[in-house]
């Protein structure tokens, strides 16, 4: 049976309303997840927790964030796009609910901690990869980077208005402010939100062909697991690991959680570093969705070592930016924001070629879990060094060491043809395994 793709002008493709309404949510769910960076002030006066107690907290929901990636994709495949992502605003619903009537610091870790790194680990890069691979033949590349550059400018862009609530009238309308975005964008969600393109009689954008999506057969759990076995047995996967883990250490480890605490150091108000961060996130919409169209046009290793290379450069000059004042601050985040999560559509396409589209997602989820992992060790550590040396310079001139280290490493990924053939002797050792 053959079907158009959605590639005739007469008539908009449904992918692209899709592609919409997981933009939003992206941006919804990530603008949330930078919460615990505007509140760490007010809870150090109210609680008198320090700001390596509330790094541990950010630590652990950055974690979950990664970790839950895998799983989410085996959960997308098996319950449906648009059912995981109804339950998890229901999960950010629910803590951000219970985050005012909070009174100490365990209850801080299990509503934050836990729930919200379960909540919005599952509305991350996994749900824009498994999207675009579903419903994207063609200019996939540049869904991705749209979809990727949401989920970083949505953390970056809330700032600034949570921030002025907060200033104003009190940290607990910021939760209350998040918590009614997040009851009007779930009816959306249910209402317009699809699976795949045969749901609605429709081939994905490039094709022809409409194929019914065939069932998920694996276990939830451990399907996933099976994916990392696969992975692990290829360089291709550690490197590209390697990278994201310094890449996660760098972003919202270091700079999403510590920037703002950092501005405070040398007297700069809340409002004005989250006004850097949201400058950041809109320098991010460009440099990201320009970083997708890029990697479908360019070989994605060396577009991996400039990115981390100039992102090294930015982070080394970020302590002097601090002391020299608002010019310098200004150059950081236009430089920085251009760069801030550009390395995401490269690492899906890399990701693609060496392990195919069906398990690209919760490869690539793998690969999330290293990003989190380096980004949760950064936002404890940066917390924990400030507390011991009274500044933040050694950890962030430490993070940009690492990111000159990841664009070596980027050139050593293996090209398209040689992961094609690795990825397909592995798939063959695993039929016959």
């Amino acid at each position: 049976m053959m079907m158009k793709s959605g590639s005739e002008p007469s008539k908009m493709y449904y992918g692209w309303i899709v592609v919409l309404i997981v933009f939003v949510t992206l941006l919804v769910s990530a603008g949330i997840r930078s919460i615990p960076s505007l509140f760490m002030l007010p809870f150090q006066e109210e609680f008198g927790w320090s700001r390596s107690d509330i790094s541990t907290v950010v630590a652990t929901n950055i974690l979950l964030y990664g970790l839950i990636g895998p799983f989410a994709a085996a959960w997308m495949e098996k319950l449906g796009i648009r059912r995981t992502m109804s339950i998890s605003l229901l999960l950010l619903a629910a803590s951000l609910s219970l985050t005012p009537f909070m009174t100490s610091l365990w209850q801080f870790e299990l509503v934050w901690g836990i729930v919200a790194g379960i909540g919005t680990g599952t509305l991350a890069n996994v749900l824009g990869v498994t999207v675009a691979n579903r419903w994207f033949v063609k200019r996939k590349g540049l869904v991705v980077g749209m979809l990727t550059a949401s989920a970083a400018t949505g953390q970056l862009l809330f700032l600034p208005l949570l921030a002025k609530i907060t200033e104003e009238l009190g940290w607990r309308y910021s939760a209350y402010a998040a918590v009614a975005v997040l009851l009007v964008l779930l009816p959306v969600v249910v209402i317009w939100m699809r699976n795949h393109p045969y749901d609605v009689g429709a081939a994905p954008y490039g094709e022809e062909q409409l194929v019914k999506p065939s069932p998920f057969r694996g276990n939830l759990f451990l399907e996933p697991l099976v994916s990392l076995r696969l992975a692990s047995r290829s360089l291709t996967f550690w490197l590209l690991a390697g990278t994201f883990f310094f890449c996660g250490f760098t972003t919202n480890g270091l700079i999403g959680t510590h920037l703002i605490p950092a501005c405070g150091d040398f007297d700069i108000s809340m409002v004005t570093g989250a006004g850097l961060l949201a400058l950041m996130g809109v320098f991010d919409l460009v440099g990201t969705t320009l970083s997708g169209w890029l990697s479908d046009r360019f070989d994605n290793r060396w577009l991996l070592f400039w990115y981390y290379g100039l992102r090294g450069l930015s982070l080394i000059y970020l302590p002097q930016a601090l002391g020299l004042g608002p010019t310098h601050l200004l150059v950081f985040a236009v430089f920085y924001g251009l760069d801030w999560i550009a390395t995401v559509p490269p690492t899906v396409k890399l990701t693609t070629d060496a392990f195919g589209k069906e398990r690209a997602g919760m490869i690539f989820g793998w690969v999330v879990v290293a990003h989190q992992i380096g980004a949760s060790t950064a936002a404890y550590s940066a917390g924990v060094l400030r507390d011991w040396l009274g500044s933040y310079t050694l950890p962030v001139m430490l993070a940009g060491l690492t990111r000159l280290i990841a664009a070596l490493m980027s050139v050593r990924i293996a090209s398209r043809r040689s992961a094609k053939n690795r990825c397909g002797r592995l798939m063959r050792q695993q039929g016959h395994a």
